[in-house]
């Protein structure tokens, strides 16, 4: 039995159940609020802590298996799982997935970190507003980037059919138009946006907070 552990509104947390509805797996999902679970026993029986020393979700236990890193977690996902749709067994087309999950994870996510601390989740620790308008200012540099990889391919992000790196990268757009901010005009990432959140798995796990 696949369980998931985290909070759901963790947009890591959200990729690996979208990720899960994509590749068709039936999973348990168990809602953890890591300050309240960390060293002390969750529902499943667990403490936190000794699943994942980082004290951070998700945490994916697949039978005896236990993992973290939310990339990691859904690549194996659908390596063990997958047909190769989502994540190709071919080698370039697997490296260009992987490309895109791992810009997704250390520049993208890295320039929007600041501004949504404080402007969405209205962090005490993230009001230097000189932080914030350069954490606007990478994020928008970084969705440019995107937007012409998307005027590229004219459909996904990895090119025509629609991948992991969507799970991932689309979870990171859907927090971009839901954070209050002068948004550039990015047509391709408008189009792009309209596509991935008609898929189930979006509609089921990524609606609502950013």
């Amino acid at each position: 039995m696949i369980t998931i552990l985290g909070r759901s509104s963790s947009i890591n947390v959200r990729k690996v159940l979208w990720a899960c509805s994509e590749l068709g797996l039936l999973f348990q999902h168990e809602e953890c609020d890591i300050d309240l679970t960390a060293s002390t026993p969750m529902q499943s029986g667990f403490v936190f802590t000794e699943l994942n020393p980082n004290a951070m979700v998700p945490v994916l236990l697949d039978n005896e298996f236990v993992l973290w890193e939310s990339n990691t977690i859904i690549r194996y996902l659908a390596n063990r799982y997958g047909d190769g749709s989502l994540y190709p067994h071919a080698a370039e087309a697997r490296a260009r997935v992987d490309q895109w999950l791992d810009w997704q994870a250390s520049e993208l996510n890295r320039a929007w970190s600041y501004a949504f601390m404080s402007l969405v989740r209205r962090s005490p620790e993230h009001d230097d507003t000189s932080q914030v308008l350069k954490s606007i200012q990478n994020w928008s540099r970084f969705m440019c980037i995107l937007d012409e990889r998307l005027k590229q391919t004219g459909a996904y992000v990895s090119g025509c059919e629609f991948s992991l790196a969507d799970v991932s990268i689309g979870l990171s757009v859907h927090r971009w138009f839901g954070t209050p901010l002068a948004h550039p005009q990015l047509d391709a990432v408008q189009d792009y946006y309209q596509r991935i959140t008609k898929r189930p798995g979006f509609l089921n796990y990524c609606i609502g907070t950013p």
